[in-house]
């Protein structure tokens, strides 16, 4: 009888494709995981972004630039930035710096006012001053005892105007309505911004107090409500409301040390942005209209003469 031959054992030589599949798995799992429980810290980004776009010669996209620890982002475009805030309620702060020039395209395109002024172009930059400091010099005129109080603040820039006035004479605490006197000392800027084409941002601010209400969850909600009832009352007083523009920014750009009464009173205010009108070729704010025998110049602008106080010459 023949001997039954032995067959050897098959060995199998893709077995360790199962240990590195099983591997492969839990890295997976280990690396979604990771990404689930991870946060953007979003000051990091926007320094990395606002570095690249300054970098490749982009427009800054944001006003204030990040501050990020001791190191703050450098750039021909900005002016000097305010840091991010590390979430403490209280302690001193700097004051919100004034917007950049060079910025005031970007605020005019944001506002839909048409083209902006050409911050190279002397003469219009002149005819810019004179205008904006005629709008000035009359807000003043009509609000001399509260400007006198300091109540109200006017500050001049060649390209825009910021007029600073204390919330606590407009609104009530944790209100956002206007009483009667708030009426006639906003009625009174109004009439003066009537009579221009100047764009208008309205700002909203407030101090560091917490508000908790069904109308207003935060500070962000007062500060923006306080801003629109401005706008709606220039609107209704014949500011032309394609001009307008409103934003709040609650307890988060103070003027002043939180800690303090007198601190948080500067806080609390409204603040109005005048910019200059690019279309305006007038040497102040109140230029005469031409009428039906005013002569015409080559730029077709009508020339007043004698038009008395308060009136200025319609000259290109």
């Amino acid at each position: 009888m023949a001997r039954k031959q032995k067959h050897e054992d098959h060995i199998n030589h893709e077995a360790w494709a199962i240990p590195y599949a099983d591997l492969m798995t839990l890295l997976l799992a280990f690396f979604v995981v990771m990404y689930a429980i991870s946060s953007i810290n979003e000051g990091k980004y926007r320094v990395m972004a606002d570095a690249l776009t300054a970098a490749f010669g982009g427009a800054p996209r944001t006003i204030n630039p990040v501050n990020l620890g001791q190191h703050q982002l450098q750039g021909s475009d900005f002016d000097r930035p305010s840091p991010i805030k590390s979430g403490a309620k209280h302690g001193p702060s700097a004051p919100s710096p004034a917007p950049n020039p060079t910025l005031l395209p970007a605020l005019a395109s944001h506002m839909r006012t048409g083209t902006p002024i050409n911050v190279t172009d002397r003469q219009a930059v002149q005819r810019a001053q004179r205008q904006l400091g005629n709008i000035a010099a009359r807000m003043e005129d009509s609000l001399a005892p509260l400007v006198d109080a300091r109540l109200i603040t006017v500050k001049r820039s060649e390209l825009w105007l910021e007029v600073e006035i204390n919330s606590d004479i407009l609104f009530d605490t944790g209100s956002a309505a206007l009483d009667a006197s708030a009426r006639d000392i906003l009625s009174k800027l109004a009439e003066v911004l009537a009579d221009v084409s100047n764009p208008v941002r309205v700002e909203g601010y407030t101090d560091n107090q917490p508000i908790n209400t069904v109308q207003f969850p935060s500070n962000w909600e007062l500060s923006a409500a306080r801003a629109a009832s401005v706008v709606h009352l220039f609107s209704a007083q014949g500011v032309a409301p394609q001009r307008l523009a409103m934003t709040g920014y609650g307890e988060f750009r103070p003027r002043a040390d939180n800690l303090t009464a007198e601190g948080r009173n500067r806080n609390r205010r409204v603040v109005l942005i005048v910019l200059a009108d690019p279309s305006d070729t007038g040497s102040g704010g109140d230029a005469v209209k031409p009428g039906p025998d005013a002569p015409i110049t080559d730029e077709g602008v009508a020339t007043a003469t004698g038009a008395g106080p308060g009136r200025a010459n319609a000259t290109p």
